[in-house]
């Protein structure tokens, strides 16, 4: 999978923009705050149809403007042209210029693995933002796992909401309780099986890649959910259990909405045990994993970004990445230090110099 071309009108600090790339590697440097990050977030957007720096969608939007498009060129074994638009009314996402109505049929299209420094502070962070990552990138391969989520997650309100008017009217139907309680468990084992179904295929290279790097250390991931190795009549009779408890607090007290991973080297909890070094190092080992997952189901590479690559890893590493990384995994690598880079590497690179004057080759 690779993109070929970037068009880009009115995003983050860009006027208009039109990017050719290189199948294999593409360096893009220049100081901070230029918008480097701009175009790998562009390419990023492509895929997911958002960003990962902000959660709200009219941030992209260049200042004084009222729509962004970003327009991308992507060859699998095909060439196709994907196009997402952005304004304050809304998101529109295309496919050879035909509108896609359902954005799970658009992003298990184009696969990107991202690797960007804030990412390390996943492991130490809110079990929510680790369900987020297990949720961006299970989206990316199965096309009814974000239908399965949206479902979920509507089911999740209005249970919580019922629950809340049975405490204030105690004679309410308990029975509907039940139908909302039997579709929330449908529902949550479904998303039980598609995450413990990604979570196996990713501890079936993490250690691998961990030793490829770093040389030493057992990684896996542990997934604990209140799903795990519980029928669905085990989950009902556990809800009903539940039910004075949950009525007095308003609130569902056990699904996947709880669900959480653990990285663990050598049995226990990096985020807990692990040095920065030994936590950076888990995360790169996961995305690589990644990788090795999407051309396992996808049968084509993914496009692997690398944002702010020196402030995440050292030249070792890099050099070990880049060793390790099949060729025809086509790369984009962020930095501010473009002398940090090996010569070897530049000489069948395209060099991409952004500054305050514009964006140029070299």
């Amino acid at each position: 999978m690779k993109i070929n071309t970037l068009k880009l009108v009115n995003f983050r600090n860009y006027e208009k923009v039109n990017l050719n790339f290189k199948s294999n590697l593409n360096i893009i440097y220049g100081n901070n705050g230029v918008g480097k990050t701009n175009l790998v977030e562009a390419i990023y957007a492509l895929s997911l149809t958002k960003s990962f720096r902000t959660n709200v969608d009219k941030n992209l939007i260049k200042m004084g403007e009222v729509s962004t498009k970003i327009e991308g060129e992507v060859e699998t074994d095909t060439v196709n042209n994907y196009q997402v638009i952005i304004s304050k009314e809304g998101k529109k996402v295309k496919i050879n210029q035909n509108i896609i109505s359902k954005i799970s049929e658009y992003i298990t299209n184009i696969n990107i693995v991202l690797l960007e420094p804030e990412e390390q502070m996943i492991l130490k962070s809110s079990p929510q933002s680790r369900r987020r990552l297990l949720n961006i990138e299970i989206s990316q391969l199965k096309k009814d796992y974000i239908i399965l989520l949206n479902n979920y997650n509507k089911l999740l309100k209005q249970r919580n909401f019922y629950l809340r008017e049975l405490y204030i009217n105690g004679n309410a139907s308990q029975e509907y309780l039940n139908i909302l309680t039997e579709k929330l468990v449908t529902y949550g084992l479904k998303i039980y099986e598609l995450r413990e179904e990604f979570i196996n295929n990713i501890n079936e290279f993490i250690t691998k890649k961990y030793h490829d790097i770093f040389e030493d250390g057992e990684l896996f991931i542990k997934y604990n959910s209140d799903y795990k190795n519980k029928s669905k009549d085990d989950l009902l009779n556990v809800y009903k259990k539940n039910y004075n408890r949950e009525i007095v607090m308003g609130k569902t007290l056990l699904g996947i909405h709880h669900d959480d991973i653990l990285f663990m080297l050598d049995n226990k909890n990096i985020a807990e045990w692990g040095s920065n070094g030994q936590q950076k190092n888990a995360i790169l080992a996961f995305k690589l994993s990644e990788i090795e997952i999407i051309y396992k189901e996808k049968g084509t590479q993914p496009i692997f970004i690398l944002d702010d690559l020196f402030s995440a890893l050292d030249n070792y590493k890099i050099k070990n990445i880049v060793e390790i990384l099949n060729k025809d995994i086509q790369t984009f690598i962020t930095t501010t230090d473009i002398n940090r880079i090996d010569e070897k590497l530049l000489e069948n690179a395209l060099v991409l110099n952004v500054s305050t004057d514009g964006i140029k080759e070299g």
